[in-house]
């Protein structure tokens, strides 16, 4: 058995006396892209935050790479190779590709001047090897398409040795062909070997992107599937009721 990137065993995260997360054990492996399912308030963002760093575990573990890890703050989870791109993306849009990407972690010279041209060697090593496509990374941000603006995101966190990606509705308010794009992207990085938890509403996208689905439905896991064994019929079931389908209780009665 090969040890997954990311492991959950029983997390549980309760906000006074509502159980956002309870007893939620997933796994996520290395060029695997897991799907992230469930209406609002299933649970999914405080998972996903968990593993972020931005709010603590009340209890179970995570592991990473087989160790069990510490994520206190998204210091930690960066730390741990694992990024997150919000749906908002976090960019500044008077900046371009290079001075977002190194936002905050800039390369200086001697006597604390920016090594523009270190910056952009290094930007462009970063997207021949991912095989991301900017067309000028001298272009301000606002004046980019939607999918260019989700490589940008993307490069900067592959920037600094991420494994794992945590991308949060990627195609929203992206066109078909714009949509079409990131999907490759998607599927590309996951080639690479890199790990991508996808959180989406579009079940269209989840079916042709992801490897493997994981439902959850009032901070639980209703069922984790591989995508190709199950009907988009059968995870719109478990995400309205919370049960798993009638022919997988069936196999196991």
């Amino acid at each position: 058995m090969k040890t997954p990137l990311i492991e959950t065993r029983a997390l549980t995260k309760s906000f006074g006396g509502v159980h956002a997360v309870e007893d939620v054990s997933i796994t996520l492996m290395q060029g695997e892209v897991v799907a992230l399912l469930g209406h609002n308030g299933a649970g999914k963002s405080t998972l996903i935050k968990m593993l972020a760093g931005v709010v603590s575990a009340d209890r179970g573990d995570i592991l990473v790479k087989g160790t069990r890890a510490d994520i206190k703050s998204p210091r930690d989870s960066q730390a741990l190779g694992i990024e997150t791109i919000h749906q908002t993306l976090a960019l500044a849009d008077n900046l371009d590709a290079i001075s977002n990407l190194f936002l905050g972690r800039e390369k200086t010279r001697r006597f604390g001047f920016l090594d523009q041209e270190a910056m952009e060697h290094s930007v462009r090593e970063t997207l021949a090897r991912m095989k991301l496509r900017i067309p000028s990374l001298h272009t301000v941000v606002r004046a980019m398409s939607g999918g260019q603006r989700q490589a940008v995101a993307i490069a900067r966190a592959l920037h600094f040795n991420a494994n794992v990606l945590i991308m949060d509705e990627p195609t929203a308010a992206l066109g078909p062909e714009e949509t079409k794009k990131v999907g490759m992207l998607i599927r590309e990085l996951a080639d690479q070997g890199i790990g991508i938890f996808l959180i989406s509403h579009d079940i269209h996208d989840v079916f042709e992107l992801s490897d493997r689905i994981t439902v959850m439905k009032s901070g639980q896991v209703v069922a984790t599937c591989a995508t190709a064994s199950v009907t988009k019929d059968e995870v719109l079931e478990m995400i309205i009721l919370g049960r798993q389908p009638t022919r997988f209780l069936d196999a196991t009665a």
